[in-house]
Formats: C-alpha cells, structure tokens, sequence
C-alpha cells in the first residue's frame, strides 16, 4: 500500500503512480465532504491534507492529474 503520511505536496514529481494514485481519491474524497458537509470536520496532522480548503483541494487534484499524465 502506498504511504503518503509526510510527504512533499509541493513536489509531486517525486511521486510514484500508487502514491498519487491514492491522493487523487484522498482529494475527491475530501472535496465530496465539502461538497455535502458545508462544515467538513478537520483532518489531522498527519494528514497530508490538513489545512487546505475546497478550492485548495481542487488546485493540488488538478497538479496531481498532470503529475500522473508525466509518468
């Protein structure tokens, strides 16, 4: 299984095709609990996605879609 606790979102070349495979359905994940729950309870630290808000989440997705097409 592909382990994605404290890795480098702002480095997504790094990223092998599990790993992102699995922050692309993390991020659709977490944007369909924004979507249905307009107070999304928060994530923890360990999370790579703590902190970031819907229009944060859709940004990186977009960013991972185009790190999966350099593979």
């Amino acid at each position: 299984m592909a382990t994605i606790k404290g890795k480098d979102l702002n480095n997504l070349s790094d990223w092998n095709e599990k790993e992102l495979r699995k922050l692309k359905i993390n991020l659709n994940n977490r944007l369909q609990t924004f979507q249905f729950s307009p107070k999304a309870k928060d994530l923890p630290k360990s999370n790579p996605l703590f902190g970031l808000g819907a229009e944060e989440c859709k940004q990186l997705l977009e960013e991972v879609k185009k790190a999966e097409k350099n593979l």
